[in-house]
């Protein structure tokens, strides 16, 4: 197979089936976190849960000022590499035209040379967060090969488009490739490793949040 083969291939069968293991995996996901359930509670309720839930999914998401004196390193580069994840999925033209093209919405983009810049600050988030893992005895030891694998899959796609988007290595069509096809394992692995917690983190705080909430303390 040639560069416009892979293309082609990366482009159509391999997106399609990345596409439908991402969606079933991730249907299934949620439905074995449906099936859960929870037990009734039999205590008279002293607050709302749907307030402490929501209340819960905000300041979750704002780190606690001791948390932050303890973990500030980790705090920062998290922010950052999902901030920068963020704004390089959906705010540069391309990945918006992709969207729209599967799901029929789309929206403003941002100028590709800032999306460029974020996607190097990105990288360089997750090389430092990779390094401080390393170097912590105690983050090197609770580490396990899944989470080596999902910091490649998550890296990856962003090396790959910065390569294909300043034409680096190889033609363009095997970069375009490339990339894509890198997109599409993080899209496949989505589903069974803790990259899934994109779509159930919020979720979960809610949870607890509400459990707490109709309980009337603080979560």
């Amino acid at each position: 197979m040639n560069a416009s083969d892979w293309l082609l291939w990366a482009r159509g069968p391999a997106f399609e089936i990345a596409t439908i293991i991402l969606v079933m995996g991730m249907v299934i996901r949620f439905i074995e976190i449906l099936m859960l359930g929870r037990k009734k509670n039999l205590a008279a309720a002293k607050g709302s849960a749907m307030a402490g839930g929501l209340r819960t999914m905000v300041t979750r998401s704002v780190p606690e000022a001791g948390v932050f004196k303890r973990s500030g390193f980790t705090i920062i580069t998290g922010y950052i590499f999902h901030i920068g994840l963020f704004v390089v999925i959906f705010l540069l033209a391309p990945h918006i035209l992709v969207f729209d093209s599967v799901l029929g919405l789309s929206w403003p983009a941002l100028p590709t040379t800032i999306v460029d810049a974020f996607a190097v600050v990105t990288i360089l988030a997750l090389i430092a967060v990779l390094v401080n893992r390393l170097n912590n005895p105690v983050k090197r030891y609770l580490s396990g090969w899944m989470d080596y694998l999902v910091w490649g899959l998550t890296i990856l796609p962003l090396i790959t488009g910065y390569m294909a988007f300043h034409r680096i290595g190889f033609s363009g069509p095997m970069l375009l490739a490339l990339h894509i096809m890198s997109v599409e394992l993080l899209m496949i692995a989505f589903p069974f490793t803790k990259l899934s917690h994109a779509f159930t983190l919020f979720l979960a705080r809610f949870y607890n949040g509400s459990i707490t909430g109709l309980k009337g303390v603080k979560s």
